[in-house]
């Protein structure tokens, strides 16, 4: 008998959506917003976001008001159970990662250890 592993989760906040649907249509038809996980940044591992035509097939597509984002098996081993969100206040607007994974962050917000 086989066995179903669910996939780890990641979620879209409406502002996050909204944002992202925003970007992606200035940048073309058909064009996605990814996330990412890589090695670096001064806590261990720093998220990643650009933009991406190509979904491939170990891609996680989600898809929320407009907005489709990506997000590669390795990197949602590390954002299971996340949420991006678009923030904006006095020290401006930028998307953060609510990462219940990681341990420490630094004060950049986009790098973080687990």
């Amino acid at each position: 008998m086989d066995t179903v592993v669910d996939k780890p989760s990641f979620g879209i906040s409406t502002n996050a959506a909204k944002r992202i649907a925003a970007l992606t249509a200035t940048e073309g038809s058909g064009v996605m917003f990814r996330i990412a996980v890589n090695g670096g940044g001064c806590s261990g591992y720093q998220y990643d976001f650009s933009f991406d035509d190509t979904k491939t097939e170990d891609d996680l597509l989600i898809e929320r008001d407009g907005a489709q984002v990506l997000v590669d098996a390795v990197s949602l081993e590390f954002l299971g159970g996340a949420e991006i969100d678009f923030v904006e206040d006095l020290m401006g607007a930028h998307f953060e990662v609510k990462n219940p994974n990681a341990k420490s962050s630094c004060g950049c917000g986009t790098s973080f250890s687990v």
